[in-house]
């Protein structure tokens, strides 16, 4: 599955790319691939703590500012959305982090405290948002409700920040790190996405992937 993620990653086509592991069998089976794989310390309390300290591994003369971070069990995560990631920090000056949204297929989404929502205000084009929050509560109401998709692009200094700072109060409160950074003052903006990517979490989600995989072979 991660293989399938690196080539979803590759296919994007906005830079060089590498699996950052906690564990030497993921990062040889990537190697076996053909892909570059990064070793890091498998205690780090989060993906981004893990890409942080894989991109100081692999660049540590800071050649490259942006990194985009996708999660391993997104197996068929589209290309296009690494791309309008990476597309948000390029057009966004203000932009410290940049992540992806999906309108609600179902309204029973909004009462799911699994799937986390995006209260952002949508700029002019309709593509793209200023996060003000996210929660896994209820919202209310007749406007659209937004669910937030982990695929996250930094600036790196932004996201060196971010990694020295301590887990927020709201962070906390919500079990939502991406609030960490809203409390710091840092700018987090949400692409529009057409299609959730589909995230594998259980044996009933990998069965599903691999359906959805024969289904598109």
């Amino acid at each position: 599955m991660i293989v399938r993620v690196l080539r979803q990653a590759e296919a994007a086509g906005v830079g060089p790319v590498a699996v950052a592991a906690g564990d030497i069998e993921i990062v040889e089976a990537v190697k076996a691939a053909g892909g570059q794989a990064v070793l890091t310390d498998p205690d780090l309390p989060s993906g981004s703590d893990r890409i942080l300290a894989a991109l100081n591994i692999l660049d540590p003369a800071g050649a490259h500012d942006v990194v985009i971070n996708l999660q391993g069990d997104i197996p068929f995560v589209s290309p296009a959305v690494v791309e309008a990631a990476a597309r948000l920090l390029a057009e966004q000056p203000s932009c410290d982090i940049s992540t992806v949204m999906v309108a609600e297929a179902d309204v029973a989404e909004r009462s799911n405290p699994d799937i986390p929502k995006v209260v952002a205000a949508m700029a002019p084009d309709g593509r793209s948002a200023r996060a003000l929050y996210f929660t896994r509560s209820v919202l209310y109401g007749d406007a659209p409700v937004w669910l937030h998709h982990g695929v996250y692009g930094y600036r790196r200094e932004a996201l060196e920040r971010f990694c020295a700072a301590a887990p927020s109060p709201l962070e906390i409160r919500e079990r939502l790190e991406q609030l960490r950074a809203l409390e710091m003052g840092m700018s987090i903006w949400a692409a529009v996405i057409d299609e959730a990517p589909i995230s594998v979490d259980n044996p009933a989600d990998l069965e599903k992937a691999r359906q959805y995989a024969r289904d598109h072979a």
